[in-house]
């Protein structure tokens, strides 16, 4: 892959920020990295330094068993469906692919990761040796009284809490996964706060936020493409949850038209003027109030309603009980793992602040008799290519380039580098870090 981009800033002539114009020049800053074109080779230093997202290196086992199980397999597999979905219209129309790009590849980041993280734990055997960890400090532990005495019971009580937690972590990531992908919900949950909104003032200022909220969604929004994927997901939401709690009133309105999903969004969509750009945006307008008297009674508000509802009495709450005692219970094992391991040098986990890592240039083996490179090279990228694919289309200049093997100062014998593989230690938001050499 060549998961870059290179971007020229622009200033004024007095190098600072400044509105477009034709007399702006290329941005020079105080202080900057020098890029290297001596190219890379096994076992060269490399250091990395960003703001990596979030880690959780000092879980307890249950808690990994539980993301490699439970929650990851359940939300890869619904991600699975909305991409699907999105692609298939993407691939024959150009517009929806334009639109739904940024969408497409912001579902597909945290898949990807997820995939990774199960395969990575999986492979590693992380659960058993956490396990094992856990059976070395429960020895340690028993066999100091002040340590027993403050710590003995710590591994039970976190099996206890996690036991509470998995069940409704499940059920929380189902419905935010799908929630979240069907816009409809979204233009309704901002009609909804226009509703709530109480005095004239703050109705009218709620309008305003509003208004520009739904013009943002719009931009890119496709009523047909939403519409399948309300029905594609909400199917899938309907089947999972039916025995762990839905709300009665999804169970009737789905009861009602027969368990056909098609039939119920093909319904919704037809009967609601929301997915409507021109209609919703107009009404807003010309007559706010008479616009919101028409959802006393509707089916998609009703639906919304009782989804909300349903997450926020009894999901929500059970949820955030359980995550405070696993909280509160990590703090006493992370300080507790500091005591009893000291001679373990535990460094902090991510938290989206600075941090720098460093590694050396090296290939690895993914799998039993395969090898990769340290390097990959512009012909791999060739062998992907697809005339036309929205994915593996590859520019006509670069092809030429390939072709004539016109690579200047940037090619290693005969071949064009893309990307090296270091054995860094980082994790999403780090992409985009510079690689520094020594």
């Amino acid at each position: 892959t060549g998961d870059f981009s290179m971007f020229r800033i622009y200033a004024g002539k007095d190098n600072k920020p400044a509105d477009y114009s034709p007399d702006n020049v290329p941005y020079t800053p105080k202080k900057y990295l020098s890029i290297s074109l001596d190219g890379v080779a096994k076992n060269d230093f490399t250091m990395v330094f960003g703001f990596p997202g979030r880690t959780n290196e000092y879980l307890y086992s249950e808690a990994v068993r539980q993301i490699v199980e439970i929650n990851d397999p359940v939300r890869i597999q619904i991600r699975d469906k909305a991409l699907a979905v999105i692609d298939a219209f993407m691939r024959k129309d150009e517009k929806i692919k334009i639109q739904y790009a940024s969408k497409f590849a912001g579902i597909s980041n945290a898949w990807k990761k997820w995939q990774g993280e199960v395969l990575g734990l999986t492979k590693t055997k992380a659960v058993a040796k956490k396990k094992a960890y856990e059976a070395e400090f429960q020895k340690r532990v028993d066999n100091n009284p002040t340590w027993k005495k403050a710590y003995g019971s710590l591994l039970n009580e976190l099996a206890a809490a996690y036991e509470q937690f998995g069940p409704v972590s499940r059920s929380r990531d189902v419905f935010l996964e799908i929630y979240s992908k069907i816009e409809l919900f979204a233009i309704v949950a901002q009609i909804n706060k226009l509703k709530k909104a109480e005095g004239q003032q703050n109705f009218d200022a709620t309008l305003e936020k509003v208004k520009e909220k739904l013009q943002d969604i719009y931009k890119d929004y496709n009523a047909e493409v939403d519409e399948k994927l309300f029905a594609t997901l909400m199917a899938f939401y309907y089947e999972d949850q039916k025995d762990r709690g839905l709300p009665h009133e999804l169970t009737d309105f789905v009861t009602s038209k027969d368990q056909n999903f098609a039939a119920i969004a093909a319904h919704i969509y037809k009967t609601t003027t929301l997915d409507q750009e021109d209609v919703t945006m107009n009404a807003l307008n010309d007559n706010p109030n008479g616009f919101l008297e028409k959802f006393k009674n509707d089916n998609l508000f009703d639906l919304y309603k009782a989804l909300i509802n349903n997450y926020v009495a009894n999901i929500a709450p059970t949820y955030n009980t359980a995550d405070d005692r696993i909280q509160e219970l990590q703090r006493t094992y992370m300080k507790a793992q500091m005591e009893v391991f000291k001679e373990k040098k535990f460094y902090p986990d991510a938290n989206s602040t600075m941090r720098v890592t460093y590694g050396k240039v090296n290939g690895y083996e993914p799998k039993d008799a395969v090898w990769y490179e340290i390097s990959t090279h512009l012909s791999g990228v060739m062998e992907k290519y697809k005339p036309g694919d929205y994915e593996f289309d590859v520019p006509e200049k670069l092809r030429e380039l390939y072709k004539n093997k016109d690579y200047g100062p940037y090619g290693e014998n005969g071949k064009m580098p893309v990307c090296f593989i270091g054995t860094n230690h980082t994790t999403g938001g780090n992409s985009g870090s510079p690689a520094l050499d020594a």
